[in-house]
């Protein structure tokens, strides 16, 4: 039987976490991501597992990528300035396939910018933050229900593809208390692993069937080299432009070619809509009110929210502006996600974008004003 618990939304991120055997967790504290890794002290040990603060963010990527290659589910939790910090390591994580979540508590920026207030500045660093062309899994919760059962999720994907996935909140999701039930039961991926001390162990083989490669126990016999350089399967550099092709097109397709597993979305009252208001992460709250006032006047409007940002649910969207006249775009940002939506909907339907850099949430009464203009 589920169990009904009042929690702020950065503690439903570690409760999530845990439940699903997250048992490390390295970090830095940074407003408006602290009390993730507060709560992870108090609770982290209760499990057995283990919490460091470390030095700087540099360190805490790193130590997260060593405790998932040592067989840990592992995660860390920032927010702007240190998610800045955190990319070469998220890189190097993306390129030698190591599993973990990147939780980055969105604020206003740039540089220091507002560190209390909420913001969507992040996303398009979620997916481009690191150089070179690399695979990456974003996804951003909406509540603190949400959050709970989407780091559960998030952590799943990262184990099934081998890869960093960025849980993108904002200031407002996480410092949110509302009542959240914990559910009873829930699905748990874990990592495939091979017998160890199999001398000619390939590290970086793809298996028949699989996705990603599967790991040999750490430690155990079995000859294991990583590296964020180019390798091939046995995990050693190399110069070769055939291996290079080889190894950048493999990293890319797992995600590509897994789509239809990797993106969820949520629509409402799309049905019968003329007009559609996309959103995610806090923005949702402002933009479900404004749409009920809007239908109670006669305006037939839904909501697209996309939980996972990258990849990005193209089909879905492209699917639904074939039906509606206007889609709106809303974000605590300068315009980030509409120029995916452009990308996407391209003359499909009449596209707008509302937006706010100011450090307050965008109201009920905004989205709806952007509703009721032609």
């Amino acid at each position: 039987m589920s169990r009904l618990v009042l929690m702020q939304g950065n503690e439903a991120c570690v409760e999530g976490a845990i439940a699903c055997g997250m048992r490390f967790f390295a970090g830095y504290p940074i407003t408006p991501s602290t009390e993730i890794a507060e709560y992870c002290a108090l609770r982290l040990p209760m499990v057995k597992g283990h919490f460091i603060q470390m030095e700087d963010e540099i360190a805490s990527m790193a130590a997260v990528i060593g405790a998932s290659v040592a067989g840990v589910k592992s995660m860390t939790a920032t927010s702007g300035p240190g998610f800045s910090l955190k990319q070469e390591n998220i890189g190097y994580a993306s390129a030698a396939e190591i599993p973990c979540v990147i939780v980055n508590a969105q604020r206003s920026g740039p540089s220091t910018g507002l560190p209390t207030s909420p913001s969507q500045g992040d996303v398009m660093q979620s997916r481009w933050g690191t150089h070179g062309d690399h695979p990456i899994i974003v996804l951003s919760p909406s509540s603190v229900s949400e959050t709970y059962t989407l780091i559960i999720r998030a952590f799943n994907l990262s184990e099934k593809y081998r890869t960093p996935v960025i849980f993108l909140m904002d200031e407002m999701v996480g410092h949110l208390r509302e009542g959240i039930e914990i559910p009873e039961h829930i699905e748990i991926v874990n990592r495939k692993v091979i017998k160890g001390g199999q001398s000619q162990h390939m590290p970086y083989r793809i298996p028949d069937g699989e996705c990603a490669p599967v790991f040999a126990p750490f430690g155990e016999g079995d000859r294991y080299n990583i590296t964020g350089l180019i390798h091939d399967e046995s995990g050693f550099p190399t110069n070769s432009h055939i291996e290079a092709n080889r190894m950048i097109t493999r990293l890319m397709r797992k995600i590509e070619d897994n789509v239809d597993d990797i993106v969820a979305t949520e629509e409402r009252y799309t049905e019968d809509a003329d007009i559609a208001v996309l959103c995610y992460g806090g923005t949702t709250r402002s933009v479900l009110e404004a749409i009920d006032e809007a239908r109670s006047k006669g305006i037939r409007v839904g909501m697209f929210r996309p939980i996972t940002l990258w990849p990005f649910p193209e089909k879905e969207l492209f699917k639904l502006s074939g039906k509606i006249k206007k889609l709106i775009v809303a974000e605590h940002n300068y315009g980030q996600i509409v120029l995916e939506a452009e990308r996407v909907v391209k003359n499909n339907c009449s596209l707008k974008f509302t937006g706010k850099v100011d450090g307050t949430l965008i109201s009920p009464a905004e989205i709806l004003r952007a509703i009721e203009e032609d």
